[in-house]
């Protein structure tokens, strides 16, 4: 059996096996090695993800995953009393959801918010009736990002600050959002580079873990199953 490792999120992580996506690169990179499982459930936020924990990670499973990361924070972050209201999640109580099961995990905050792009792509679909003013501001969502940070260094986890890298550079709002949240190519990139190296940090590097079958070089033509035995039988 393959070890998994499992992206556990809202509508970023449901889009990680997309074109480009930041899940898919990590399927590539652990080929072999590790099946990376997408459970991504646009939408929600942590107050509803925690319904799905137990379905998820079951107590007691045999064989829970090597890893997960938990990408959740940017519908908790969504403001009251605007279009988004529903999803709006009290920002301690953000805090409190996050869970620490045991294996090695990764917590990412929400990205930066483009309020301008969100405007615009509001606009572009709902035309004169779109939202007056943003559900998302870049100044809440980076309160929850705080939040996540002071947990994971709280509870001794592995983090990645994805509201920060990605302001590093100049005009983030176009080059890593496609609509003011949600993720470019080039923004599934930085997810996917700031994963890959917490992950090598950690211990679960690709090149160091094993194939699951022999490579097709260790494989004797003339007595093929000589490869297979020590690892199949």
């Amino acid at each position: 059996m393959r070890p998994e490792i499992v992206l556990f999120g809202d509508s970023i992580t449901a889009q990680s096996f997309s074109s480009g996506g930041w899940g898919s690169a990590l399927a590539d990179a652990y080929s072999r090695k590790a099946d990376v499982v997408v459970r991504g459930y646009g939408g929600y936020n942590t107050r509803w993800a925690l319904f799905l924990l137990h379905h998820i990670f079951p107590l007691g499973s045999s064989s829970p995953p090597v890893a997960t990361t938990i990408f959740f924070g940017a519908n908790d972050a969504a403001l009251k009393g605007r279009t988004s209201d529903r999803q709006h999640v009290p920002v301690e109580e953000y805090k409190d959801n996050k869970c620490s099961p045991t294996m090695l995990i990764v917590l990412i905050t929400p990205p930066p918010i483009d309020e301008a792009g969100r405007q615009s792509y509001a606009v572009s679909i709902y035309g004169e009736k779109a939202m007056k003013e943003p559900e998302r501001t870049n100044e809440t969502t980076g309160i929850y990002a705080q939040h996540c940070v002071a947990l994971a260094e709280e509870l001794g986890l592995r983090c990645v600050n994805l509201w920060s890298k990605m302001q590093e550079t100049n005009n983030w709002q176009k080059k890593y959002l496609s609509d003011g949240l949600h993720l470019t190519p080039e923004g599934n990139g930085v997810v996917f580079d700031e994963v890959s190296r917490v992950f090598r940090e950690a211990w679960l590097s690709p090149e160091e873990m094993p194939f699951d079958f022999p490579h097709h070089s260790q494989i004797d033509g003339e007595n093929p199953s000589k490869a297979f035995e020590e690892r199949c039988l």
